[in-house]
């Protein structure tokens, strides 16, 4: 006799990006889309960087298509919205994620240096909340300070505090952060 097999329904939603939702200790535990007028919720599994990595950098409004699986009824009560378990990322401005957030761009004006542990410049924070990451070389070389205009280009994921983003970036004013390699 054949086993029977329990099926999940995997769900492909579309909707416009609103949020991060964040775990009690400050990770990223999920995110909130806008779909036709109604939130909607993903979860992700627990530590799975991956899913979180998946969403950093996505600005409010961003169209996505979603798949997951929708989560049955919690014993802490009635949620205020559907709410999925995430399984992937389809697209994000219908483009494949990965094309999508390949490099983001972030602007604003410097307001404070940061510094690595050792306590060497590292970066600089921006008027946004954003951390623009240069390694120390990298702000050497820069000569940025503060009150000057910055434009900076590359890989972003969001802030561990919840307000900005990081970048690690690759130009910042038009200019190659990292030292070209010897021929």
């Amino acid at each position: 006799m054949p086993h029977s097999r329990d099926t999940i329904d995997i769900w492909s939603v579309e909707g416009r990006f609103q949020h991060l939702v964040y775990s009690p200790k400050g990770g990223i535990e999920g995110v909130l889309i806008d779909t036709d007028g109604v939130t909607t919720q993903f979860v992700f599994d627990r530590h799975d960087e991956a899913a979180a990595a998946a969403f950093a950098g996505l600005r409010p409004g961003q169209a996505l298509v979603i798949e997951g699986a929708e989560q049955g009824p919690s014993p802490k009560g009635d949620a205020a919205h559907t709410v999925y378990r995430f399984e992937r990322l389809d697209s994000v401005d219908g483009q494949a994620p990965e094309a999508a957030s390949a490099s983001q761009e972030i602007a604003g004006t410097v307001v404070r240096l940061n510094y690595a542990r050792h306590g060497e410049a590292n970066g600089v924070v921006l008027d946004t909340g954003d951390f623009v990451h240069t390694k120390p070389d990298g702000l050497a070389r820069l000569g940025l300070k503060i009150g000057d205009k910055v434009r900076a280009e590359g890989r972003t994921q969001p802030l561990a505090t919840g307000g900005g983003q990081v970048v690690e970036a690759v130009r910042v004013n038009g200019r190659r952060v990292a030292q070209a390699e010897a021929a």
